[in-house]
């Protein structure tokens, strides 16, 4: 690690001083742009955050948001809303770096008072076909569904897509919802200057060292080998007792302000909890509980080790805090104090080195949790001293922001390749990028904790939320609120890639798509926005567009992003990243009885706001799968302006009486949407009077296929609002028929579910 000349310079003439060693690493790790966000910081305020159901906002480790009682207005009753992303450590070690993202999403939920109740994850890797992306696809999944089942927290939703562009840098996004009552709201502020902190959970080693600066780095071409050492390694066994524990820690009002151990470890979490209250901190490193012997100051303070948590507990807490700690048989130790001065932490050699030379620390560790630094040429330990005295508001917030440089992104031109129907149905259909993903989410436990209403490999989740005295319903009077929390998360690289401005605010679209497809309507959301190296011109131009884009969006949707996160540097030897900004959005609906997706061979089908069908407007292919798989170039179609009246008339339309099945139309266009839903019953459609390729193929976003059993209603419904267009009807028989203008297509069920069937043949 090493701290750049210019920020030095900032940082002695603050300091009037040089920095020590420790401080200095601090600086590198909480200045970098992982933590400080120096290049995304000042694009960030184009999100509205607000709304009368936001809670707490942007800032903290999770986002808050109350949900709406069945008369509309805020309950008591609250979720939490968290998302991050873990993409340098899955491409250096694919089950751990995706194992720990899980930890530590969960981990900012926990550190809010709320229960962590539901994850998604989306997943972005180079193309399927590579042996080496199937090595860390399998990796990944099996990080992700190892610790998620074992800490007993359902993953039930995400999205995975395959792109040239992620050949030598993957992306894992993890989001995770909480739940909790307004009683137990915890943040990270500090509170109180005497008030003592206390660090709880599995002891410090050295695992993770620098893993902030290392995110805010490009790959390099040995990163698997050289930058192993910066990977965190999870112990999901100790997550759950970390659950359980801070489920009683925060039910007995014990815990004043939190903050988990992540990024930049100790170091981060306790300057970042003082500085956000105003105060400063007294810390004692040497009476942080270790695992390592001989560990440096500078290691203590940075390494980030897993399953741990920063309180702020009040002194006459502390002695129940540490019983409900040994109950659950995790290290505890009272490291400091928040006080009214500077962030300072002292460290003794002389009695480190003590504790590291005791007989049992041989065998258990150093006694007393106690360790050592390394002593050059056999001197005598050097006793106490002042490693770190800094102002922490300094620390944690006095980044300077990055000036950078943009080229805007510049628009394809029309460039359409000669395929024959069938071949493009088959090859989009086909494809891993629309293929089932049943082969990733039958590896997860997504109804452990008997939610989960509807599941993985629908539009979106649907949960049914539960009020109880007790967040996770396990103590108190439960009652049925009849409130279902819906979820949808990912993004689309493919349009971000083409158009990065109305690729993103197609992001937005389809994902309140999703969720009004369920009969939700969306409240929130928090996006985690990935890039390439911000100091090449081109790259933060697309950058700036993808932020743009989201953020008007979601404005015009009227959906507060309340958090987020933000990952830079996703470089390597293969080139930049597509511009990827990955959604969570959440939505509530009375009621957890969802509209199905498939056909009940019983109604009319209707697709609702695609202009092409109705004449009014020319397909545009650019973004889609299409032309990913064979070639070529195109106009990416921007979805309609006024998507907040097309989701809030689908989320009635969804529920409706008459309606048999609903689905989002996106990735894939209509062929995809059509032949995912036959199953049980199938269709027969007539798509004719156009191109037959951008009928079926184009990938405009705010689109929904309805079967329906009413379809003068649905036409009612969205008169004014979206183009409606009958295209034929259920049928009780298990097959797909399609009539173009350039022909007829027909499939079986099992001949769709063979061409959907890729991801399983080729990876069990």
């Amino acid at each position: 690690m090493s701290l750049s000349d210019s920020d030095r310079e900032i940082i002695t003439a603050e300091l009037g001083r040089e920095p020590t060693r420790a401080e200095a690493a601090l600086f590198e790790n909480l200045w970098s742009e992982h933590c400080a966000y120096r290049s995304s910081r000042p694009l960030l305020g184009a999100f509205d955050s607000e709304g009368a159901q936001v809670v707490v906002g942007p800032g903290d480790d999770a986002a808050v948001v109350a949900l709406p009682d069945p008369d509309g207005r805020n309950s008591e009753t609250y979720i939490t809303l968290g998302i991050e992303s873990h993409n340098h450590p899955s491409y250096v070690d694919p089950y751990d770096g995706a194992a720990t993202g899980i930890g530590g999403i969960v981990r900012d939920t926990l550190s809010m008072g709320a229960y962590p109740i539901a994850l998604t994850d989306s997943l972005y890797f180079g193309g399927f076909d590579r042996e080496h992306t199937r090595y860390l696809l399998e990796g990944v999944v099996e990080g992700i569904a190892d610790y998620g089942n074992a800490i007993g927290v359902p993953t039930v939703g995400g999205n995975l897509a395959f792109h040239p562009g992620y050949e030598g840098n993957p992306l894992v996004n993890v989001a995770c919802v909480g739940l909790l009552s307004e009683e137990r709201l915890v943040t990270a502020k500090a509170q109180q200057a005497g008030n003592k902190l206390v660090l709880v959970g599995n002891a410090t080693g050295r695992d993770g060292l620098g893993g902030a600066s290392f995110a805010s780095e490009d790959l390099a071409e040995d990163a698997e080998t050289e930058d192993r050492p910066a990977v965190q390694v999870g112990d999901p066994y100790a997550e759950k007792l970390l659950i359980e524990a801070n489920e009683v820690l925060v039910g007995e009002g014990l815990i004043e302000s939190a903050r988990d151990l992540g990024a930049a470890g100790l170091g981060g979490a306790s300057s970042e909890l003082v500085a956000k209250g105003g105060f400063g901190a007294e810390i004692d490193l040497n009476r942080v509980h270790q695992r390592e012997p001989n560990m440096a100051p500078l290691e203590i303070l940075l390494a980030e080790s897993q399953e741990r948590m920063c309180y702020e507990v009040r002194p006459e807490n502390v002695k129940r805090v540490e019983a409900v700690a040994e109950r659950f048989d995790l290290g505890c130790s009272v490291i400091g104090e928040v006080t009214e001065g500077n962030y300072v932490c002292e460290f003794d050699e002389s009695e480190a080195q003590r504790a590291s030379e005791a007989p049992s620390s041989v065998e258990h560790g150093p006694t007393d949790g106690r360790a050592a630094e390394p002593r050059d040429g056999g001197d005598e330990p050097r006793g106490r001293e002042t490693v770190v005295d800094v102002p922490p508001d300094f620390l944690a917030d006095g980044a300077p922001m990055n000036d950078l440089g943009h080229v805007e992104p510049s628009q394809p031109e029309r460039d359409l390749p000669e395929v024959a129907l069938e071949g493009a149905f088959e090859g989009v259909v086909g494809s891993p990028n629309t293929a089932s993903k049943e082969w990733v989410y039958r590896q997860y436990d997504h109804e452990v904790g008997l939610r989960t209403a509807t599941g993985p490999g629908d539009d979106a989740a649907v949960l049914a939320i539960r009020e109880a005295g007790s967040a996770d319903g396990s103590s108190g009077e439960n009652r049925e609120s009849g409130t279902g929390l819906a979820i949808s998360a990912g993004a689309e690289p493919n349009w971000t890639a083409a158009d990065p401005y109305e690729g993103a605010r197609a992001v937005a679209v389809e994902n309140a798509t999703n969720l009004a497809a369920k009969g939700a309507t969306p409240l929130a959301a928090v996006d985690c926005l990935n890039g390439g190296n911000p100091e090449k011109p081109e790259v933060y131009g697309g950058f700036r567009a993808v932020v743009s884009g989201l953020a008007d969006a979601c404005s015009a949707l009227s959906v507060p992003v309340v958090g987020g996160n933000v990952s830079l540097y996703n470089d390597s030897a293969t080139g930049p990243i597509p511009p990827t900004p990955t959604l969570a959005m959440v939505a509530s609906r009375e009621g957890y009885d969802a509209p199905p997706t498939g056909f009940s061979g019983e109604g009319a089908l209707l697709v609702v706001g695609d202009p092409v069908l109705t004449g009014e407007a020319d397909p545009e292919l650019g973004g889609s799968e299409l032309l990913a798989r064979f070639g070529g170039s195109d106009r990416f179609p921007a979805p309609a302006e006024n998507a907040s009246e097309f989701v809030a008339a689908l989320a009635v339309v969804a529920d409706g009486e008459g309606t048999l099945a609903v689905h989002d139309a996106s990735h894939g266009g209509l062929a995809v949407t059509l032949a995912e839903m036959v199953g049980t019953a199938g269709t027969r459609v007539d798509l004719s009077g156009g191109p037959a390729l951008g009928r079926l193929f184009n990938e405009r976003a705010g689109r929904v296929v309805i079967e329906t059993a009413d379809p003068e209603g649905v036409r009612e419904r969205f008169d004014g609002v979206a183009p409606v267009a009958e295209i034929g009807e259920s049928i009780p028989e298990r097959s797909l028929t399609i009539g173009t203008d350039g022909g007829t297509l027909t499939y079986s069920a099992e001949e769709i579910t063979e061409l959907r069937g890729v991801l399983a043949r080729e990876l069990d």
